[in-house]
């Protein structure tokens, strides 16, 4: 009776007792306290007292003696978070699984000692002023599921070894400064999410250079050229594409209209050709403004939201089907603008409902009803008509 009492005052004596976290990681915790500091209005290192146990300090996660999880600055909204540099004593965390940087004013490079973290699954730093290049060693971090860097001032080309990580889900790198070309991700065969957005990116995409995986792809507001076409073909698990601002060039591919999009962006590129559908296109958003597409409007597209096909030269009449599904309020923004549409069949007296908005403005016909259209569509109702005349 008296060992298993004993036995049982063991144990509970070793729950309570936790280990001491590891000298090492005690130590890499000092360095980095001592690079970073709470923004005024912040008082997340106020736990952060070395005289007491690290595994109770704010933003540090234990298991074991170790670090697994760091979450540096307050995640409460509106938060100012902090500022200082990430030091390189963050490498010497063998354990760190997840490192989180709240968004604050940290500035500097990002050390390349990250590339020591070989368990490391989760790296988010956003909304900072990181500056500097992506270090190549990411790319040797094999358990990476997700990296995002975004809206930062990070510089130089995206290592091509990234693109290699086999475990990545989800890269952001929107809103920086990057350049050069986008690295071939053919073998991240378990990539979602591609962010690239907002950077100074050029050159064209290799065909097959992206998985697919891909179920969100956004690589707006860069300089990237070639045919569209070989990119998007094999990508038919896209819910999301945003390739507007860019210099994308060829025809849209019919099929691209029958993956399981919710929206797809393509407009301000350099995009030719008619717009010719498979089938009844249930995308809710299709933005192809500012191209160069021709031809008539399909009808298959009457199903869509929210369609903005102007600043084109498609021609001939708007089908009919559009004007029955604007008028039961089930097309909600219909813009037709600067185009050579030369007519549309609705009762001058039918209502648009308030919901919709329809514009026609500078077309190769009068407009026969009250339209709503952006400022920019200008004040000029028609195309002059040698215009119309050249066009057809």
């Amino acid at each position: 009776m008296k060992i298993s009492t004993f036995s049982l005052v063991l144990l509970c004596f070793f729950q309570s007792a936790r280990a001491i976290l590891d000298p090492v990681d005690f130590l890499a915790l000092q360095s980095i306290r001592r690079s970073l500091h709470d923004v005024p209005g912040s008082n997340f290192f106020s736990s952060w007292d070395f005289t007491g146990d690290p595994c109770n300090f704010a933003g540090v996660y234990c298991v074991a003696d170790k670090v697994f999880a760091l979450n540096l600055g307050e995640t409460r909204a509106g938060s100012p978070g902090l500022t200082g540099k990430i030091d390189t004593a963050i490498g010497k965390l063998s354990s760190l699984a997840d490192l989180t940087v709240s968004p604050g004013r940290i500035y500097g490079h990002l050390p390349q000692s990250i590339s020591q973290l070989k368990n490391l699954k989760f790296l988010g730093i956003s909304r900072n002023f990181i500056s500097g290049e992506i270090p190549a060693g990411l790319g040797q971090l094999h358990n990476l599921r997700t990296i995002d860097l975004s809206y930062n001032q990070l510089s130089g080309t995206i290592p091509p070894s990234i693109g290699k990580l086999p475990a990545l889900n989800n890269l952001i790198l929107r809103h920086n400064r990057l350049t050069g070309s986008v690295p071939s991700f053919a073998s991240a065969q378990n990539l979602n999410r591609l962010d690239l957005k907002h950077n100074s990116l050029t050159g064209s995409l290799a065909r097959d250079s992206l998985p697919s995986s891909l179920q969100y792809l956004s690589l707006s507001w860069n300089q990237l050229t070639g045919n569209v076409d070989r990119v998007l073909y094999r990508l038919n698990r896209l819910n999301y594409l945003d390739l507007s601002l860019n210099r994308f060039t060829g025809p849209i591919p019919a099929q691209l209209f029958s993956f399981p999009l919710t929206n797809l962006q393509l407009e301000r590129n350099q995009l030719c050709g008619p717009v010719e559908p498979f089938n009844e296109v249930t995308i809710q958003t299709v933005d192809l403004s500012y191209n160069k597409l021709s031809g008539e409007i399909s009808p298959l597209l009457a199903s869509v939201q929210n369609l903005y096909l102007n600043n084109n030269g498609f021609t001939g009449e708007v089908p009919g089907s559009f004007v029955e599904r604007l008028l039961a309020a089930n097309m909600q923004i219909l813009y037709l603008q600067h185009n050579y549409l030369t007519g549309i069949v609705i009762n001058p007296t039918a209502e648009i409902p308030l919901s919709s908005s329809l514009c026609l403005q500078y077309n190769c016909m009068v407009p026969p009803v009250q339209m709503t259209c952006p400022s920019k569509a200008g004040y000029q109702k028609i195309r002059p008509a040698r215009e119309c005349n050249q066009h057809h």
